[in-house]
């Protein structure tokens, strides 16, 4: 048993439109081929018959028809705005991690990696909770790589004398010692 056809009618100002956008620039594939079947079933084809010529099922065809029918062309022709999930960190978290990243890294550690930054961003309470992806797109997106900076530490160099001939330096206490210049050549 054949399904009945769709009755649609497609307006003269919807049909200018869909003329015009057939005619224009740039657009969705998608959008093209939804009008290209609303000029089709305005001209009396039946839904079998356009799915053979463009490649959408009859059912597909027929829920574009409906779509125009119930809600316009509008909606015949684009899809509905779809919500998508909400972003992880808002602006003022984002730049709190952005500023502990230009920040030397925690006591013990030459460099900040993607897992530190993660860690230590939970652990400063700076977020509830994140994960190294969210880390990775933010210093993409601000083009840090603070994995490739090397923040040296040198433990104790404030305590040494460096002699003027450019030799080793040794320990403050051997540098003030009285007795024979070690090294130093008068």
């Amino acid at each position: 048993m054949a399904r009945r056809p769709i009755p649609i009618r497609v307006k003269p100002k919807d049909l200018t439109e869909i003329d015009q956008l057939l005619r224009g620039g740039i657009q969705q594939v998608r959008v093209i081929l939804r009008a290209l079947v609303l000029q089709q079933l305005a001209g009396g084809a039946t839904a079998p018959s356009v799915a053979q010529t463009l490649p959408f099922t009859p059912k597909a065809i027929r829920q574009i028809a409906h779509r125009y029918n119930s809600s316009g062309l509008q909606r015949a022709l684009y899809d509905k705005q779809r919500p998508g999930a909400s972003e992880v960190l808002d602006n003022s978290q984002k730049q709190r991690i952005i500023a502990m990243v230009c920040s030397n890294p925690p006591v013990g550690r030459a460099r900040w990696t993607v897992r530190l930054i993660a860690e230590q961003a939970v652990k400063r309470k700076l977020v509830p909770k994140v994960g190294r992806e969210t880390i990775r797109i933010l210093l993409q997106s601000h083009d840090l790589k603070p994995w490739r900076e090397k923040k040296l530490v040198h433990r104790g160099a404030g305590r040494r004398i460096h002699p003027q001939h450019g030799g080793r330096a040794g320990g403050l206490r051997e540098t003030l010692q009285p007795g024979p210049t070690r090294g130093l050549s008068g």
